[in-house]
């Protein structure tokens, strides 16, 4: 007999290299955030988009690599998990990531 509350969900992920180049839009989505909330986050320095090509302005053109994704969806969890605005949220990331070069340049 097949009890299905002991069947667990598959887990579905998604792969973020560096190399990917992700619509605003998909970035909203994968990050699960507004575009506003995007906007913020670039006005802030928490992410930046990738370089627009000669001509391009809009949001709706900008592109993200995926550690800008990774920097997004973590800022993103600090924001909703400790109430902190995007301001503070970038200032946390970036002792984080003093954190981790300090830690890599000891040898850990």
């Amino acid at each position: 007999m097949s009890d299905a509350s002991n069947v667990s969900a598959p887990l579905v992920g998604i792969v973020l290299e560096e190399q990917i180049d992700i619509g605003v839009d998909e970035a909203c989505a994968i990050c699960r955030l507004e575009r506003t909330q995007i906007v913020h986050l670039v006005e802030e320095g928490v992410i930046d988009p990738l370089p627009l090509p000669p001509g391009a302005a809009s949001v709706a053109q900008w592109r993200f690599s995926g550690a800008a994704l990774a920097r997004a969806r973590r800022a993103a969890r600090l924001q909703r998990e400790l109430d902190l605005t995007p301001a503070a949220a970038a200032l946390v990331l970036d002792l984080l990531d003093e954190v981790a070069a300090l830690r890599q340049a000891l040898g850990r």
